[in-house]
């Protein structure tokens, strides 16, 4: 019988800016659903009830930007399975073989899963691609909100976005963006949660404890 190996895989900055994440990405579809569909649920119109809603938008907008933001830097300084190279596994023959396997184990076409310590092949790949998404989000977000101060440093930073997209254009892309990442959450969670099933290797615990358990074989 194989003996656990356990392995400190996810360090105290991923998992605190993973949570961070989390947080505001409900609060942010949550008050942005209010935003593009706004609704009166105040007692009265001058309850400033959207005001606040809003008010919460902006400020996990700007958590979410910070969060993203150390999440990237610590890309460069963390361990192996944090490292930016882990998001490119195309780059090796290695990291291409183990996508394919994981590949055909996704897609029901072969039985054998390759067993990763850090996030897989296909799954990195995928996060690299969020990560663009985010970075999209983050920019038609806070290109809108510079609209309010015309001049400022924001808006001097991104106004020139609005002469090449029109406003509703870019409230389209942001909000067709958010529910893009509303179905890569609930992918996310079912493929952490049957990788879980499969390797038994505590994945979904790892992102609390930052353990992992792996076959020494």
């Amino acid at each position: 019988m194989s003996k656990l190996k356990i392995l400190y895989v996810w360090e105290i900055p991923v998992r605190v800016t993973h949570w961070v994440n989390v947080l505001a990405i409900v609060t942010l579809c949550i008050t942005g659903i209010f935003i593009g569909h706004p609704l009166s649920i105040g007692k009265s119109a001058s309850g400033f009830t959207m005001g606040w809603i809003r008010f919460l938008h902006f400020t996990a907008a700007y958590v979410f930007a910070i969060g993203l933001a150390v999440r990237a830097y610590w890309s460069f300084v963390g361990n192996k399975y944090s490292n930016w190279r882990a998001f490119f596994p195309f780059l090796t023959a290695d990291g291409r073989k183990k996508a394919a396997a994981t590949f055909k184990y996704y897609t029901f076409i072969d039985r054998d899963l390759p067993h990763t310590v850090g996030h897989n092949a296909v799954a990195s790949t995928a996060y690299f691609l969020v990560f663009l998404l985010y970075l999209g989000m983050i920019v038609t977000g806070f290109t809108l909100y510079s609209e309010h101060a015309p001049g400022g440093v924001m808006h001097k930073m991104l106004g020139w976005i609005t002469h090449i997209f029109s406003n509703q254009t870019l409230r389209l892309i942001h909000h067709s963006f958010m529910w893009l990442i509303i179905g890569f959450v609930i992918n996310h969670i079912y493929s952490c949660w049957l990788m879980d099933i499969k390797e038994r290797g505590g994945i979904m615990s790892s992102m609390f404890s930052g353990y992992k358990s792996m076959e020494e074989d």
